[in-house]
C-alpha cells in the first residue's frame, strides 16, 4: 500500500528513536562489566562461557520472531521485545552467581533478538519504500545511544551504586520505547502481519546460498563490535590499568566513530555499492584493532597516559571501519528472492547467534589461557574476514540496480506525496 510522505517521515523518526533507545539500554552495563564479573564470582573462562551461552536465548527468540511478526506485526514485536530487554538488564542486579546471570542474560538476548528482527524489518521496509539508502541513519542512532550510554555509565560508575544505575537507565528506556513505538509502521504499511501478503512458507533451515554468505558476513562483521562491548572495559582495567571512568574512554571513542561512519553511509552509498564501502571499512577496522591493542598493551606499564591515547585513537579508526559492515549485510537481506525481509533476517541472525555463542566462549578461553591482549587477535581476524565476504557480495551485486527494482521482499509499500 502507499503511505504519505508525512507518514513515512513519522515512521523514520520513530525507527530512529527506537534504535537510539536500544543503544542506550544495551550498553548500560558495559563500563561496569568488571563489577558484574566480581558480583557473580567468575573468572575469564567462565565469563566467556556465560556470554556465549546467553546466545541460546537469542536463538530461541529468532525461531519464534518470524511467526510472531506474521501474527502481530513488526511494531508490536519491537515494543514487547525492547521492553523485555530493558527488564532483563535491570534484573542483572539480582544475579549473584553465574547461573542467575546466565538466565537473565539469556532472557535479555531472547527479547533483544525479537526487537532486532522487528526494528530491522521496519528499517529495510521503509528504505525500500523511500527508494534510497537510509539504514545508515538508523544504525548511527544506535551508535549515538551506545556512545552516550558508555560515557554516562563511565561517569555514573564513579559515584552511583550499580543497582541504582541498572534500574534507572533501563527503566527510562522502557518508558521511552512505549512512547516512540506508537509511530512505527503498522502491519498494513510494512507488509508484515495478519492479513498481509507474505512470502511462501519455507523451512527455516532451507536457505538460499546467498543467505549463508550473508550470515557468515554478518558474524564476521559484528564480532569485533561484540568483543569491544564484552571486553573493552576489562581490557582497560586489567591491561591498561585504568579506573572505571577513564576505562570507558576507548569504547566511547569506538562508538563515536561508529556514529560518524554510519551517518556517512548514505552519502558513500550514493557513490559506491554499500558492500564495497564495507569491504574497505573492514580492512581498516582489522588493522586498526591490531595497532590499538598491541601498541597500548606494550606501553601500559611504562606510559599509561600514552597507552590510553593510542588505544583511543586506533579504536576510533576501527569504529569508522566497523560502521558500514552490519548495515551492508542487513541491507542485502532485503533482496533475497523467495523470502521476505523478516525471514532472511531471522535466518541470518539465527546462524549468527550460533557462531557468536561459540566465538564468545573461545574469546573467554583465549583470555584465560593466553591473555586478553592475544585473545583480541580473534576479532581482528574476523574483521578482516568480513572485508573478504563484503567484497564477494559487492561483486555479485548487479551494477546499476535500484532499490525499487529489487525483489519486493517486504510487501508492497510506496511513498505518496501529500
Amino acid at each position: 500500500m502507499a503511505i504519505t510522505k508525512a507518514r513515512a517521515n513519522e515512521a523514520r523518526n520513530a525507527i530512529t528513536a527506537i534504535f537510539f533507545i536500544q543503544g542506550i539500554v544495551g550498553v548500560t552495563q558495559i563500563p561496569r562489566i568488571p563489577e558484574l564479573i566480581e558480583q557473580v564470582g567468575a573468572n575469564f573462562g567462565v565469563w566467556g562461557l556465560i556470554t556465549g551461552l546467553s546466545g541460546l536465548g537469542g536463538m530461541l527468540g529468532l525461531l519464534f520472531a518470524t511467526p510472531l511478526i506474521a501474527r502481530f506485526g513488526t511494531r508490536d514485536v519491537t515494543i514487547v521485545g525492547g521492553f523485555g530487554q530493558a527488564l532483563m538488564v535491570a534484573a542483572l542486579i539480582f544475579a549473584h552467581d553465574p547461573i542467575a546471570f546466565l538466565i537473565f542474560s539469556a532472557l535479555g538476548a531472547l527479547s533483544g533478538s525479537a526487537l532486532n528482527i522487528g526494528i530491522n524489518s521496519q528499517s529495510v521496509a521503509l528504505q525500500k519504500a523511500m527508494n534510497r539508502v537510509i539504514i545508515g541513519r538508523f544504525h548511527a542512532a544506535w551508535s549515538i545511544g551506545a556512545t552516550i550510554s558508555a560515557v554516562l555509565s563511565g561517569i555514573l560508575a564513579t559515584f552511583m551504586p550499580l543497582w541504582i544505575h541498572l534500574l534507572l537507565v533501563p527503566g527510562l528506556g522502557a518508558i521511552s520505547l512505549i512512547i516512540f513505538g506508537r509511530g512505527l509502521l503498522v502491519a498494513k504499511e510494512d507488509g508484515h502481519g495478519t492479513g498481509q501478503v507474505v512470502a511462501k512458507k519455507s523451512s527455516f533451515f532451507k536457505m538460499p546460498g546467498q543467505v549463508w554468505l550473508l550470515s557468515a558476513g554478518l558474524f564476521a562483521g559484528v564480532f569485533g563490535e561484540l568483543a569491544m562491548m564484552d571486553w573493552s572495559a576489562v581490557y582497560s582495567k586489567n591491561v591498561l590499568l585504568l579506573d572505571a571512568g577513564r576505562g570507558a574512554i576507548p569504547y566511547a571513542a569506538f562508538s563515536a566513530a561508529m556514529i560518524i561512519g554510519r551517518l556517512s553511509i548514505n552519502k558513500l552509498g550514493n557513490k559506491w555499492h554499500i558492500s564495497s564501502v564495507a569491504r574497505v571499512g573492514a580492512l581498516m577496522a582489522g588493522s586498526s584493532f591490531a595497532a590499538g591493542i598491541f601498541l597500548s598493551s606494550t606501553l601500559a606499564n611504562t606510559n599509561q597516559d600514552l597507552a590510553l591515547v593510542l588505544a583511543t585513537i586506533f579504536f576510533f579508526i576501527a569504529g569508522l571501519g566497523s560502521a558500514p559492515m552490519v548495515p551492508s549485510f542487513f541491507s542485502a537481506a532485503g533482496y533475497v528472492k523467495g523470502l521476505n525481509t523478516a525471514q532472511v533476517l531471522a535466518r541470518m541472525s539465527f546462524m549468527n547467534s550460533i557462531a557468536v555463542m561459540g566465538a564468545k566462549y573461545l574469546m573467554g578461553a583465549l583470555a584465560l589461557n593466553v591473555g586478553l591482549t592475544l585473545a583480541f587477535v580473534f576479532p581482528i581476524v574476523t574483521s578482516l574476514l568480513a572485508g573478504i565476504i563484503a567484497g564477494v557480495v559487492a561483486k555479485r551485486a548487479k551494477v546499476g540496480d535500484e532499490l525499487a527494482s529489487a525483489y519486493p521482499a517486504t510487501g508492497a509499500m510506496a511513498i505518496a506525496e501529500d
